[in-house]
C-alpha cells in the first residue's frame, strides 16, 4: 500500500442521535466494493479496535476505504467522540467535528494517508439537486399545513405516511404534536447490519424510493436560478381556534 496517496476518505454527515442521513449514504454502494465501505452510526457504540480492523479489511480488499460517519457517534463512555467541552443555548454538547478525530485515529494507528470533509449546509439546504420524490412530498406537506390551518385543525402537523414500498405509495395525515414533538426516530435495529457498520436490505427498501427522480432547478448563466421571495407579510386571516 502506497503511503504517498490518500487511501482513506471520511465524510461527516448530520445525525446527533439518529443515523438516517448516514444510512442513506449506503445507497451509493450498488455493487460489491463500492463506497462507502463503513458506516459509523450514532445508534451503535464506537469500538476503536473493531473499527480499525474493518478499515484494514477494506484496504486489503479494495485498496481504499470510504467512511460515512454521523456527527453524534459516541464512545463506550457515552461521550461524543467530537465533544468540544462547551454547550449551546439549549444545553446540548457542542460538537467539534468527528471526521478529523476519526481521520487522525486512522493515520496514527494504521499509518496511511487520509482525507476528510464535512458537507454541512450542503446537506441542510442545497437545492442544486433534489429527488422528484422529495420535491413532491415537500409541496404536499406545505399544502397540507395550509389546509389544516384553514380547517381550524390545531396542535397537529402534516406527516407523510408510507402505504407501500413497491410501488412506493404514500399520503399525508395529521399527526398530533403531543405524539411527535420532542421525539426522536432512531434507526430500527433491523435496519442496521449485524456488524454495526452498514445497513440491511430492509433499510435499503425503505430508503431507496426517497431518492427516485431528478428535480433540477432552472439554471441561468451556469448558476441555479432560484426564486427570490419578496417577503411581504400577508394579513392575518385565522383569528380564532389557532395558536402557535
Amino acid at each position: 500500500m502506497s503511503r504517498t496517496s490518500t487511501k482513506v476518505f471520511t465524510l461527516e454527515v448530520m445525525g446527533r442521535h439518529a443515523g438516517w442521513t448516514t444510512a442513506a449514504c449506503a445507497l451509493a454502494a450498488e455493487h460489491e466494493g463500492d463506497a462507502p465501505h463503513i458506516l459509523l452510526l450514532p445508534e451503535i457504540v464506537f469500538d476503536e479496535e473493531r473499527f480499525l480492523a474493518k478499515v484494514e479489511e477494506a484496504l486489503e480488499r479494495y485498496d481504499y476505504c470510504v467512511i460515512a460517519v454521523s456527527e453524534g457517534v459516541k464512545g463506550p463512555d457515552g461521550e461524543f467522540l467530537s465533544a468540544s467541552g462547551s454547550k449551546d443555548s439549549f444545553g446540548h454538547a457542542q460538537l467539534g467535528g468527528v471526521a478529523p478525530v476519526i481521520t487522525n485515529m486512522i493515520s496514527t494507528k494504521l499509518g496511511c494517508r487520509c482525507h476528510w470533509a464535512v458537507p454541512d449546509y450542503l446537506l441542510r439546504s442545497a437545492r442544486h439537486i433534489a429527488s422528484e420524490t422529495d420535491l413532491q412530498q415537500a409541496y404536499a406537506v406545505g399544502r397540507a399545513a395550509v389546509e389544516f390551518a384553514i380547517a381550524g385543525q390545531n396542535a397537529v402537523m402534516p406527516a407523510i405516511r408510507r402505504l407501500s414500498d413497491a410501488p412506493y405509495r404514500w399520503d399525508i395525515i395529521a399527526a398530533p404534536l403531543s405524539e411527535v414533538a420532542n421525539q426522536e426516530k432512531l434507526l430500527p435495529p433491523d435496519f442496521i447490519r449485524a456488524d454495526g457498520f452498514g445497513i440491511t436490505d430492509a433499510a435499503r427498501r425503505y430508503l431507496a424510493p426517497l431518492i427516485i427522480g431528478e428535480a433540477y432547478p432552472p439554471f441561468k448563466n451556469g448558476l441555479p436560478d432560484y426564486v427570490k421571495l419578496q417577503n411581504i407579510a400577508a394579513p392575518r386571516k385565522l383569528t380564532t381556534g389557532f395558536t402557535l
